[in-house]
């Protein structure tokens, strides 16, 4: 075993050991809303192992044992070891081989990480969240890849939806001159495909959140769910992206301890421009959605008391009629009145004015007046 392996930090227990069926759910798994997924098919994962010199290709090796037995005895080369979705005792015998740590090994197989960045001696592991958006769901799937990096050998898992490297493995196939900076470069190759991958999502949420905006001045009663869901996927998408910042300071912070080339600088800062870009345009993102918010609650609001002020003029309204119509009841029921009591078919002594020859005009003039008075009464009170 070489130098560099003998110094790595050995964990208390011996990882290969085959991970038990009943272990209890980290922390990872029991905190991430999402659950803990299908379970992993069955059989090797292995979708790519190879060996590089001088950035060119080897033959052979076809199994991760191979490349680790070929770099112990072939100085100057590099293997690459590809994943996906790899079972704990795959993992372990490889953490076992390359002398990984038993909390980096864990971390890989439990996935629902944080994007960050961690050094465990000469290895590096970095968890990185790839993400693609679904137009049609209006949702961001996430994906994740680790990567562990050695002196001379890289080794990526990948889960969940997290796009294929078979891209980053042709395009530095294609530049053996960028591969054989060994792997750092594939660390950044890797890197710069996670961070172009947030493009096609960037540009799906802006025009999620124009057509919003359309939605919003448009009167659309359903858009305050479409805002809030969508609030919820930029959050998401946030969580994914922040912290990538960090890890790239992070590796910017060790170019001169750990001797990173002046070109491999150069592309990895190219990498932090670009993630630094993605992260500001979420973040407007994230204040875009809550003034649209805002907004949304401003026009409701509007649009409800214009619908009480009209509510109540309609109500003043009816009341105007319901004035006049009473009024005018009022004024017919004076004469009705009159003429009902003089009306009726009998003879008494106390009933006035029966037998006068003038009484019929009076009735008459009594209707007349009665309904001028309450005409005028009515009419200073602005009821008619």
């Amino acid at each position: 075993m070489s130098d560099w392996r003998s110094r790595v930090l050995r964990p208390a227990r011996r990882v290969g050991t085959p991970a038990v069926a009943s272990r209890e759910p980290s922390p990872e798994e029991s905190m991430d809303p999402r659950g803990r997924g299908p379970a992993r098919p069955a059989g090797p994962q292995v979708v790519d192992a190879a060996l590089y010199q001088q950035g060119k290709r080897l033959d052979g090796p076809a199994t991760p044992g191979d490349v680790h037995a070929r770099l112990r005895h072939l100085p100057g080369i590099m293997g690459w070891i590809g994943l996906y979705q790899p079972d704990e005792t795959q993992l372990a015998a490889l953490g076992e081989e390359f002398g990984l740590h038993e909390l980096a090994i864990e971390d890989a197989v439990v996935a629902h990480q944080r994007p960050k960045l961690e050094r465990y001696g000469d290895t590096l592991f970095v968890v990185l969240r790839a993400a693609r958006y679904d137009d049609a769901a209006e949702q961001v799937e996430f994906g994740e890849i680790h990567l562990f990096t050695g002196p001379d050998f890289v080794l990526t898992v990948r889960h969940g939806n997290a796009p294929a490297l078979h891209p980053v493995r042709e395009r530095m196939e294609a530049d053996p001159e960028l591969l054989a900076r060994g792997p750092e470069a594939v660390l950044y190759a890797v890197l710069d495909h996670v961070v172009d991958g947030y493009a096609p999502v960037i540009a799906g949420l802006q025009n999620d959140i124009d057509e919003i905006e359309t939605q919003v001045f448009g009167g659309d009663p359903g858009v305050s769910r479409r805002i809030y869901e969508l609030s919820r996927e930029v959050i998401e998408f946030q969580r994914a992206t922040r912290p990538l910042l960090a890890i790239l300071d992070g590796l910017t912070a060790g170019f001169t301890k750990y001797g990173t080339e002046e070109e491999l600088q150069r592309y990895l800062r190219d990498v932090a421009d670009h993630a630094t870009t993605v992260a500001e345009r979420v973040d407007g993102f994230r204040q875009m959605l809550a003034d649209i918010l805002t907004v949304n609650a401003t026009l409701v609001s509007q649009a409800q008391n214009e619908e009480i002020k009209h509510m109540t003029q309609a109500s003043l309204a009816q009341n105007e009629e319901i004035k006049k119509i009473s009024s005018w009841a009022a004024i017919l029921f004076a004469p009705t009145l009159i003429g009902t009591v003089y009306g009726m078919n009998f003879e008494a002594p106390g009933m006035p004015e029966l037998r006068w020859a003038y009484g019929y005009p009076f009735a008459l003039g009594l209707m007349v007046l009665t309904c001028l008075s309450l005409y005028l009464i009515f009419k200073r009170r602005d009821w008619l």
